[in-house]
């Protein structure tokens, strides 16, 4: 480290006491290992939590050096912050106090860009490092750069292309969108993405290849777990998928892959769902779910577990052989693959993205042709029966970096 005793604010658009999203537990773990850096002289944590009363612009206090922020955006389009005016004064108190050297930003949803903006009024010397965790400032279907309605995969951006998605916006929205993000881009000082992939994104879409970093999120550095015990005649068929249920997860194409299958041939295979927030996505989805997974359930093929806590990952993932991870968009780099690899279990994924980049297919885990239901079921039966190839992919498994690591290398970039 160049310049010991910095004090460095990490900023998160939520909490992982309230919002266990990927990004908020990177955002956090990394905050943690910041603060046990004997180089680093104070870290802090910000997150936006809404408290029921709107977007106030007021701080509150969540435990020691961490700090609640009722924040909202007013403008999705143009990633505006609700409340500008009431903010200035609070964040500059904020900051004044904390007087960190380092601002991290984890993200910018549910906040606004002008923050990056009123942090370097406050004190042009704090230096601002954001990690991208999607490509919302890429694509505005959420981050996702897939088409609305039918979710084909996108493949670039352009004014015209994102004008067809959103016909409500003009091409010329489009192109001062763009600008805007990259107007308040110019403020960061260095970017950091979890994967390559996620990097050259960017860089296609911008960002100078000298400005952006790659520097994946790190894991707990504890014990891999033994392999599930198998009584006589078992073979490694458990399946688990953890995460979200929305659209994008791609648990609907496990289900319909399932489903696809002779009912003799699923009995060769449980698939657990340990996942949250289906009750949150549209009727029509929620409905196409709940009847798939009825006679599924009924079978005794597929077990719904539902939502866990991180300390529960562990225990969860013992029990079973594989995990996959069915997603329809290209994905960063999800938190799931580094859990499953840092507790030896290999991972079932779809070929793009992310996931393509993560996962070796053949090394320590298999890839899926990204959308193709009939696929995801052929390989659950497929892999259901392996045994020897189970142990071969679990032995090709590399350590993720530590929460320390991963501090380390950040640390390095200032």
């Amino acid at each position: 480290m160049r310049n010991p005793g910095h004090r460095i604010l990490v900023t998160s658009h939520g909490h992982p006491d309230f919002h266990l999203g990927g990004g908020e537990l990177a955002a956090y773990n990394l905050y943690k290992a910041y603060s046990a850096h004997p180089d680093v002289e104070a870290a802090f944590f910000l997150a936006r939590h809404d408290r029921g009363r709107g977007p106030t612009g007021a701080f509150f206090p969540r435990r020691e050096n961490e700090f609640l922020w009722e924040q909202g955006v007013g403008d999705w389009f143009r990633m505006k912050m609700a409340t500008p005016r009431g903010t200035t004064h609070n964040l500059a108190e904020l900051i004044r106090h904390l007087r960190p050297t380092i601002v991290h930003v984890h993200h910018y949803v549910h906040m606004g860009l002008e923050y990056l903006h009123m942090i370097k009024q406050i004190d042009p010397s704090i230096r601002i490092v954001m990690t991208l965790h999607e490509y919302i400032a890429i694509c505005f279907n959420q981050g996702q750069m897939v088409k609305p309605g039918t979710n084909r995969l996108c493949f670039r951006e352009s004014p015209d292309d994102c004008n067809r998605c959103f016909p409500q916006h003009s091409i010329e929205d489009f192109w001062l969108r763009k600008h805007r993000y990259q107007s308040f881009f110019r403020l960061v000082d260095q970017f950091v993405a979890p994967s390559d992939f996620l990097r050259q994104r960017y860089i296609d879409w911008g960002i100078a290849p000298e400005r952006i970093v790659t520097i994946e999120n790190g894991q707990a550095s504890g014990e891999i777990l033994p392999p599930r015990p198998l009584a006589e005649g078992e073979t490694r068929n458990r399946f688990a998928f953890f995460g979200q249920i929305n659209p994008f997860k791609g648990v609907s194409l496990l289900l319909q892959g399932l489903a696809s299958l002779k009912k003799s041939e699923r009995r060769k295979i449980v698939l657990e769902i340990h996942g949250a927030n289906l009750e949150e996505q549209t009727p029509e989805f929620r409905d196409m779910i709940m009847a798939l997974r009825g006679p599924l359930e009924k079978e005794g093929c597929l077990q719904w577990i539902g939502p866990y806590e991180p300390f529960q990952m562990a225990g969860r993932m013992a029990a079973v052989d594989w995990v996959v991870i069915p997603s329809i968009w290209w994905e960063n780099s999800p938190m799931v693959i580094q859990e499953a690899f840092s507790l030896g279990r290999p991972l079932v994924g779809s070929d793009i993205g992310g996931m393509a980049e993560k996962i070796t297919h053949g090394l320590d885990g298999v890839h899926v042709p990204v959308g193709n239901a009939k696929a995801w079921g052929e390989t659950l039966l497929r892999l259901s029966g392996y045994t020897e190839e189970w142990d071969r992919l679990r032995a090709g498994i590399t350590k993720p970096i530590s929460y320390a690591d991963c501090a380390r290398a950040h640390l390095e970039l200032v």
